[in-house]
């Protein structure tokens, strides 16, 4: 076969020329700035092979983070594969809430309520060794990707519990609980749209309004937070004010919402009370 360089495959690529440079990233085990820097450098047959390959899988829809099975987030890198939703940058919100109220020099119990990947509760276990996580998801598969992230990540002061929501976690109480749970409505058209399709529907999708999962978690939430403790979960774009309201039904007080880098509502919580 003609030899091929970097520069010439990228060109034929008739894919997003961003997901184009990541998949060959992947497939030749190189960095970004070795990309730009060698586009002379030669793709041996097999990784061409393997590259255009996944040029198809990508042009038929599936997502770049499946592709390569790795997805930045926090800036740590996690493993990711079909069994788990593919984090994302608006999801960062939550773990920059959360830490606000997790002390740096103190010890404190955490909560991460469908861990999926473990990327909220790894980054936030990173950042406060003192507090000791608890991460649980119904998905065993799921709960063995988080696992083996915060292994190959080096956090240890996190436990995985199977178990949907609050089911296996009876007598437990947190100073802080965080989600993010499914939370998009069934039917509605986002589902047929960019990556969802190969997601996880279990993990996205919650009853006709999508606030079935939030309103399971607001309502049990107060029984497992010792008295000052947080809750926040991240919520779609159109349901901060009904999520809001969920909170103070339920006997929260303080309670707030804050937008993400796109200026939308993102995440809510509130306060357990307390003197």
């Amino acid at each position: 076969m003609t030899a091929t360089s970097v520069a010439e495959i990228l060109r034929t690529a008739r894919i997003d020329p961003l997901d184009a440079r990541v998949l060959l990233q992947a497939v030749l085990g190189v960095t970004h700035a070795f990309l730009a820097t060698h586009p002379e450098h030669i793709v041996a047959d097999d990784q061409r092979d393997r590259y255009l390959a996944l040029l198809a899988r990508r042009a038929a829809g599936e997502p770049v983070a499946y592709l390569t099975g790795e997805r930045e987030f926090f800036s740590l890198d996690f493993k990711i594969t079909p069994a788990v939703l593919i984090p994302r940058p608006e999801t960062e919100l939550l773990v920059e809430l959360a830490l606000e109220r997790i002390p740096q020099d103190a010890s404190s119990r955490v909560l991460d309520l469908g861990t999926g990947s473990g990327c909220v509760a790894i980054s936030i276990a990173s950042r406060r060794p003192g507090a000791r996580l608890t991460a649980t998801d119904r998905s065993p598969d799921a709960l063995e990707i988080a696992a083996q992230n915060a292994r190959a990540l080096g956090v240890h002061n996190i436990d995985f519990v199977p178990g949907d929501w609050f089911t296996a976690l009876a007598g437990e109480c947190f100073d802080v609980i965080v989600s993010n749970p499914p939370y998009i409505a069934e039917g509605d058209p986002h589902l047929r749209q960019g990556d969802l399709p190969f997601e996880p529907q279990h993990a996205l999708v919650a009853g006709p309004e999508g606030l079935d999962c939030i309103r399971l978690i607001v309502a049990q939430a107060s029984g497992h937070l010792v008295r000052g403790g947080w809750l926040m979960f991240e919520h779609g774009y159109d349901q901060a004010e009904r999520c809001r309201a969920l909170l103070s039904a339920a006997g929260f007080t303080e309670v707030f919402s804050r937008r993400d880098l796109a200026g939308i509502e993102r995440v809510s919580g509130g306060y357990a009370g307390g003197s």
